[in-house]
């Protein structure tokens, strides 16, 4: 299967004590099935990075797909995000509020990452 790579980008608001780490968990399960699992990711490989400034946390994932499956993809980040919530490895949950999500762009610094994820 041919691979493209593509970004999608989010905006949550989080409290403090919620885990920054957890929406990307709620996103590699809604990927692969379960956050921790062994790859290659079976529909989207992919890596999550968070940023959060106060209450708000920015989100970019840099995922590859074939390209018929891109919708797909962006339609299961969505959902995860949407749910709100994410239980971390020790039980703990994580809340959110999607405030936006959509495609991204693939920085220039991030092209051979984007690559490597595409294979």
């Amino acid at each position: 299967m041919s691979r493209r790579a593509y970004a999608h980008d989010a905006v949550l608001m989080m409290g403090p004590e919620a885990d920054p780490r957890a929406p990307g968990g709620a996103i590699t399960t809604a990927l692969c099935g379960h956050w921790q699992h062994e790859p290659p990711c079976p529909l989207a490989e992919h890596h999550t990075s968070a940023e959060r400034t106060d209450g708000e946390v920015r989100l970019h994932v840099l995922f590859a797909t074939a390209p018929e499956r891109e919708t797909e993809v962006r339609e299961l980040i969505d959902e995860a995000l949407a749910a709100g919530a994410f239980a971390g490895p020790d039980g703990t949950s994580s809340f959110w509020s999607l405030v936006s999500s959509g495609p991204g762009t693939i920085a220039p610094e991030e092209r051979a990452h984007a690559a490597r994820l595409a294979g």
